[in-house]
């Protein structure tokens, strides 16, 4: 595995969340627990706690997502067409969502240990528009989809279907919903494309530092009875992040790292 590192990014690394008072950790790291002791006596907290790997598993993760001797993680390419795709050589996990749900944003929080990689961040909504190839070492390929709804590249749903169909090596899609305004048409269309191909796929809800804990609380409980009742490919657990604050990213990490078969020993409880 590659070395530690320093990081200049507060909470970013484990080590620093670590030095945190108990609660705000569990927080940090488990963000949907917060929630959940919100919840009505007698509901389900099965969807809260479905994926909880140990501190172990958290550092692997971790280390998977920082760069160092004999470990590099690189932009690899960007492909309008399937036939500029790289190689499927790699497990690959793809990231879709609305133009303006912080997709790109996360994706740097992500890579935050490896700050030589470059995650273009714009101001402007619906700046991805190519498919973005990021390689992680030996181990995986992390995909930057084009924004879909406004300004979605012209020929967005001819170039994602052809992923999404023809991406053999595709092992999970995160499909990211904003969390202040819970799932919009469009995002119910993208649902609709991934249950009609057949694609595994989890959701994660963005944003979460700038909704209220009962406006969260509620789009959660939205969600997950959304994908009980209306899903067959979606996994049962929302993965809650702020790429801000860091809450859910290293949980995201080690989600990544699992379903691209580089957690073969963590334990979903």
């Amino acid at each position: 595995m590659p070395p530690p590192g320093r990081c200049s990014v507060p909470l970013a690394a484990l080590s620093e969340v670590l030095r945190l008072e108990r609660n705000r950790r569990a927080g940090i790291v488990f963000p949907l627990r917060r929630l959940e002791r919100f919840l009505a006596p007698g509901a389900d907290t099965a969807p809260f706690r479905l994926f909880q790997p140990g501190l172990a598993a958290l550092q692997r993760a971790e280390g998977l997502f920082r760069a160092g001797r004999g470990h590099r993680i690189d932009y690899l390419s960007s492909a309008v067409r399937m036939d500029h795709a790289p190689p499927p050589a790699l497990p690959e996990v793809c990231f879709i969502g609305r133009s303006n749900v912080g997709k790109s944003s996360l994706i740097r929080a992500l890579f935050s240990l490896s700050p030589e990689v470059e995650v273009r961040v714009s101001k402007t909504p619906g700046h991805t528009k190519k498919m973005n190839f990021f390689k992680v070492g030996k181990y995986f390929i992390l995909v930057d989809m084009p924004g879909y709804g406004y300004r979605a590249p012209q020929d967005f749903v001819e170039m994602v279907e052809a992923y999404l169909q023809e991406r053999h090596n595709l092992k999970r899609t995160f499909l990211l919903v904003d969390g202040v305004v819970g799932l919009q048409k469009t995002d119910h269309t993208a649902v609709e494309m991934l249950e009609e191909f057949g694609i595994p796929y989890v959701m994660v809800l963005t944003k979460i530092d700038r909704a209220s804990r009962g406006l969260l609380l509620k789009n959660v409980l939205e969600i997950q009875e959304f994908v009980k009742e209306k899903t067959q490919g979606c996994f049962p657990q929302l993965f809650l992040v702020s790429s801000l604050e860091f809450s859910g990213v290293h949980l995201l990490r080690c989600f990544v790292a699992h379903v691209t078969g580089n957690l073969p020993s963590v334990e979903a409880s």
